[in-house]
């Protein structure tokens, strides 16, 4: 139990300052969670669409397309049109907004780094095989809400 405990208390920390942080910003948390889903996709190197988009956040059409426009007004994200398909919007995390989160998280980044750093690869391996279970078992909580 003290691993669940340990990682409650860590979600708790990382929501609080991801609170400070949109609020630093002038951000809604759903904003937030929208910049981090948008990174996640781009860094899979998965075209993110607003359908996507909605669908991870839990969002209908509406909800989705407001979100959107008060990202895109804020000048954190923008629409373009796929290159492949025109007639698909995709949405782009503008390099100010990166470099936003890069200035106030790089520092926690960075120590998460150093620490794992300290941890031989079996370790590392033990880690992240650990971490994935865990979100991987929260997703699918969520995913299941009848459970």
């Amino acid at each position: 139990m003290r691993a669940v405990h340990l990682l409650r208390s860590i979600t708790v920390e990382l929501d609080r300052l991801g609170g400070r942080f949109a609020a630093e910003n002038g951000l809604h948390p759903t904003d937030l969670r929208a910049l981090i889903a948008l990174l996640d996709v781009a860094r899979a190197g998965v075209p993110a669409t607003p359908g996507r988009l909605g669908a991870e956040l839990g969002l209908n059409s509406a909800g989705t397309t407001a979100l959107v426009d008060r990202l895109e007004r804020a000048g954190h994200v923008r629409r373009v049109r796929d290159a492949a398909d025109r007639r698909r919007v995709l949405l782009e995390v503008d390099d100010r907004a990166v470099a936003l989160g890069q200035g106030f998280f790089g520092p926690l980044i960075d120590e998460v780094v150093s620490v794992v750093d300290q941890f031989d690869d079996a370790g590392r391996d033990a880690v992240e095989r650990f971490l994935t279970g865990v979100r991987d078992a929260v997703a699918a909580r969520g995913a299941d809400s009848s459970r």
